[in-house]
């Protein structure tokens, strides 16, 4: 499609007059609108459906409410006269509409013009849109695809001269929400934006670097595979940049919807609630079946957090990365939480590097949105060896527990079999939870008593099955529920189909009511990748 507008009216030296009639007038501009509307043009808009993916427009229409879009910038075109007809809305659409008739902003990429590519103009529609959600509470949403920079515009010391003029353009104190979809090629703007969200959905296909493949193998002389420079299972599984990977574009924008519903629309409110008539509790008996009483058997953490919070509630983050560790959204009679849980399933639930900025990110978002915090704990301790000291295991330790001391939202804990050593302090022991619960399975300690007795009587089973047996009971006995309890180090002792009750009643008393709710958010500005 040509994008290039003919003149309205004949030539004159008076500008006013070349104006026209209002009707005249009103052509012009409603051409203008159907050339913005266009895109890339009807050859490029096919391509792209020849693809199975949405264009930029059509994710608008599917995430956002019905006819609720208002856009800004829509005539924004490239600063460069040559560009000028070639660039309807300069590549990126922006605006506001409503998701759940809450007031969202958003930005989609097009990769129909430009292939998406920043520019001057269009980082200004950023930039306002940034202030406009920031100012008035709500959260910004990036459908990010992008070739990167625009060239040969960002060429050359005067392009250089005019980024960074906005010097809180990369700058987060976590306001309003911030969220993410990895839906193409990400570059450049499109992959700073989705490493400062506080939540990334990936789609399978999409990638995420901070240059291309073909610029990443000229710099370094070595051919590059796309897929291992950024594809889904690298950040998945390795980075941890994205909490979620989904099959196509419409799980993306479903998944955004998902998890705006458990956040609040900026840092001074809390969350949203659901009215009791749509709670559903899980049958409280099924934890029995859950978690194996014989402590050398393990089992899933997931399955048993879906038994305590409202059913269809467990909104799993980061699954694939740091899996001795659970960072979940859920509902606990209606209200939004923040599951932070060891896994035993993986690793025996032994805390790594990875699990440790996993849960420390997870912190720093509830903490940010007054979401509760609620910490389910089966843990051996830290993984200890060679490959965990070299991912600087103890810095990643203090970076956790200096994130959960800093939480000022409700923080409860459960101890549901054994927490040992530092990591009871880290998964919210003692004073680092409001209240403490333990299982009448709990086991606490500075270590696994079996491998207390060989620290502290060198004795191995093998050598006196017996007599090990023995300084094994004897250590035990002062590491049960009831031993905790009774030097007051958890509140309460429960069965486990008590679970939820307590959780709930707990939570109502807690809620921070002189605040209303609100936290101190002294984690607003802390680093979004740690």
């Amino acid at each position: 499609m040509n994008c290039a507008l003919a003149p309205v009216g004949p030539a004159s030296d008076d500008p006013v007059a070349d104006l026209g009639t209002y009707d005249e007038q009103r052509a012009q501009l409603d051409a203008r609108v159907r050339v913005a509307l266009a895109m890339g043009g009807a050859a490029r808009l096919e391509q792209r459906r020849a693809t199975g993916n949405l264009n930029a427009r059509e994710r608008i229409e599917q995430l956002l409410d019905a006819g609720s879009f208002s856009e800004t910038g829509m005539l924004a075109v490239s600063v460069l006269p040559a560009d000028r007809d070639t660039s309807p809305a300069d590549a990126k659409i922006t605006g506001t509409g409503r998701i759940e008739a809450r007031r969202v902003a958003v930005v989609s990429n097009d990769m129909t013009v430009k292939g998406a590519s920043s520019s001057a103009v269009n980082m200004r529609k950023i930039s306002r849109l940034k202030e406009t959600a920031t100012r008035n509470g709500m959260p910004l949403i990036f459908l990010g695809e992008s070739s990167g920079s625009r060239v040969p515009d960002s060429l050359g010391a005067e392009a250089m001269s005019a980024a960074g003029q906005d010097p809180q353009q990369y700058c987060r104190r976590r306001e309003t929400p911030w969220v993410s979809a990895v839906l193409g090629p990400c570059l450049g703007s499109s992959t700073w934006y989705t490493c400062l969200s506080d939540f990334v959905v990936m789609r399978k296909g999409a990638f995420l670097a901070v240059s291309s493949a073909r610029v990443t193998s000229l710099a370094i002389g070595e051919t590059v595979d796309p897929e291992e420079l950024g594809g889904w299972k690298l950040h998945a599984e390795h980075t941890g940049l994205v909490d979620m990977v989904v099959n196509s574009d419409a799980e993306a924008l479903a998944a955004i919807r998902r998890f705006l519903s458990y956040l609040p629309s900026h840092a001074g409110a809390r969350p949203p609630s659901l009215p009791p008539a749509q709670v559903v509790a899980p049958d409280a008996n099924r934890l029995l079946e859950l978690v194996p009483a014989a402590r050398s058997k393990t089992y899933d953490m997931r399955k048993v957090i879906a038994g305590i919070v409202d059913e269809g509630s467990f909104f799993n983050l980061k699954d694939r990365f740091g899996r001795a560790a659970v960072t979940a959204l859920a509902r606990l009679n209606g209200e939004s939480v923040g599951i932070v849980a060891s896994n035993p399933m993986f690793k025996g639930g032994a805390m790594d590097p990875e699990a440790c900025r996993k849960v420390s990110s997870f912190l720093v978002m509830c903490d940010s949105f007054n979401i509760p915090l609620i910490f389910l704990v089966d843990t051996p301790g830290f993984l200890v060896g060679i490959e965990g000291e070299r991912k600087s295991a103890p810095a990643h330790i203090m970076n956790m527990i200096h994130a959960v001391q800093l939480c000022s939202v409700p923080k409860l804990s459960v101890i549901i079999r054994k927490s040992y050593g530092q990591a009871y302090i880290n998964m919210g022991g003692g004073r680092n939870s409001d209240e403490v619960a333990a299982w009448t399975s709990a086991d606490a300690s500075f270590m696994d008593p079996q491998i207390g007795v060989s620290v502290l009587y060198g004795i191995k089973r093998e050598d006196d099955p017996a007599r090990f047996d023995q300084l094994k009971a004897e250590l035990t006995r002062d590491t049960s529920a009831y031993a905790l309890a009774g030097a007051f180090g958890v509140q309460s002792v429960i069965a486990p189909q008590q679970t939820r009750a307590w959780l709930i009643d707990a939570l109502a008393t807690h809620r921070r009511e002189r605040s209303g709710g609100i936290g101190e958010h002294e984690m607003r500005s802390w680093p979004t990748y740690i």
